[in-house]
């Protein structure tokens, strides 16, 4: 009986992981001329950064929030395959007042994670 009751305490984690490590899908664009951000002014701390849709910028809440972020796919806007294959650590430094994206990215970012030539991919990211 004790063996049983291990046994579904770790199915009972393992399902609480699955769940705990999922990440939303969105989009990203990039941008390449920097104004004051609303979290940092004309200050920022890295390359490393993003402009947030305002669902997800919450009125400055997310100042200085990092988000993990991969490319999935095109969007048939740019190149057909562009991911790198890799993910990127962004710091949310500004709201995207005029997003055509979940994200929209340093130049520096997006090319860590795509070919800057798509423009606009598919996303998957995570907090």
């Amino acid at each position: 009986m004790a063996a049983l009751n291990k046994i579904l305490v770790l199915n009972g984690l393992l399902v609480s992981l699955g769940f705990a490590a999922h990440a939303d899908d969105g989009t990203a664009t990039f941008y390449t001329i920097f104004n004051p951000s609303a979290c940092y002014g004309f200050g920022t701390p890295t390359s490393m950064v993003a402009a947030a849709r305002a669902e997800i910028f919450q009125d400055g809440a997310a100042c200085f929030t990092k988000y993990s972020i991969s490319c999935t796919d095109g969007t048939n806007l740019g190149t057909s395959h562009p991911c790198t294959g890799g993910s990127v650590e962004v710091e949310i430094v500004d709201l995207c007042k005029d997003c055509r994206g979940t994200f929209d990215l340093s130049q520096d970012a997006f090319a860590a994670i795509a070919d800057l030539n798509a423009g606009k991919i598919l996303i998957e990211y995570d907090q």
